[in-house]
């Protein structure tokens, strides 16, 4: 049986006794060797008689929350990888503990342990993967000063747009952009998942004043993990999109981001040549060949406390997709290759 972690000493900072011991079967049965503590101050104890290669730690502990024990490692010059795994309603918490050099975040609860393997992976190996950690870090590492700023958080959402030409999980993309003006519109962020499959998004910026370019910051940051999540539990790699919109519209009003966020989500497939869209608020056009497939625009995120949706699923091996809403319009081309 293959023991991934074997050689690598994990301490894991967690209140709750029974996630606690999930945890540490698992990193067992991949070979670590754990540590246990319940809050922050035993974590300390712990580490002034250990030295490990990887902490997992919680937020919200008694007696030493887990900012306040982030922190104090830290300010002491300890740069050992930390994986934050919590239930935190809190953005601005993840923003801070992201400032301050976690690795990675991942929300509660953990419906598959998939997830949590790769993030101990990136965590532990991180030349072997191409990680968003720096660029999640610099999306977070002034969140305050881009509330404050709207014109700098509109610049580093404009610099962060997509490449409108690349080859992505075997996949020719390209993309054309028509806004309104020179403020962002619709803005799109496309990513590879495997190299079998890929995911996109468009989100009108447009309706929610300055909150809409902070969502499509929040959203950039947070998009690859919360389909990984939805991700992990399907059989066949075809997620469950309607899932993944409630939680990006909870995400949007536990930070507070009130308005109107009309957003396309897209996934595709190129093993099973599949495309799933899904609209809450944006009209769009698919073109297969000669056919055309029409996704009506539904109702825009953070309009209600419940998501309704639309949604399309198609084969196809090339598509074009035509989005379009009040902040412009956008033509995304795909062509897999052989």
């Amino acid at each position: 049986m293959e023991k991934p972690l074997i050689g690598k000493k994990i301490l894991i900072v967690e209140d709750e006794a029974v996630f606690r011991s999930l945890l540490d079967q698992f990193l067992l049965s991949m070979g670590a060797v754990t540590l246990q503590a319940e809050d922050g101050l035993e974590a300390i104890a712990q580490l002034q008689q250990h030295t490990v290669d990887l902490i997992i730690c919680d937020l919200e502990m008694p007696r030493m929350s887990g900012i306040q024990f982030v922190e104090h490692i830290r300010t002491r010059g300890n740069a050992v990888p930390i994986l934050i795994i919590s239930a935190t309603e809190n953005m601005s918490d993840i923003a801070h503990v992201l400032r301050l050099g976690v690795q990675d975040v991942l929300l509660k609860p953990l419906k598959n342990f998939e997830r949590f393997r790769e993030a101990v992976y990136e965590c532990l190996y991180p030349s072997m993967f191409t990680s968003k950690v720096e660029e999640d870090e610099q999306l977070f590492q002034d969140w305050d000063a881009l509330v404050r700023d709207p014109k700098a958080a509109a610049k580093l959402l404009k610099q962060l747009q997509p490449p409108v030409q690349q080859t992505i999980a075997n996949c020719r993309v390209n993309y054309r952009q028509l806004t309104m003006a020179e403020q962002p519109g619709l803005v799109l962020d496309i990513a590879a998942l495997s190299d079998k499959d890929l995911a996109f998004y468009c989100l009108d910026v447009t309706r929610a004043g300055d909150n809409g370019v902070l969502a499509a910051l929040l959203l950039r940051a947070l998009f690859n993990g919360l389909l990984q999540e939805q991700l992990s539990g399907q059989k066949q790699r075809l997620p469950e999109l309607n899932g993944l919109l409630r939680q990006v519209n909870l995400l949007l009003r536990q930070a507070n981001l009130s308005g109107q966020f009309p957003l396309l989500v897209g996934y595709y497939h190129r093993g099973l040549k599949n495309l799933i869209l899904v609209s809450a608020g944006l009209n769009a056009t698919l073109h297969v060949h000669a056919h055309q497939i029409q996704l009506s625009n539904g109702v825009p995120l953070g309009t209600m406390g419940s998501t309704h949706l639309n949604q399309i699923s198609q084969r196809a091996e090339n598509w074009q997709c035509h989005v379009w809403g009040a902040g412009g319009r956008i033509r995304l081309m795909l062509s897999a290759e052989e």
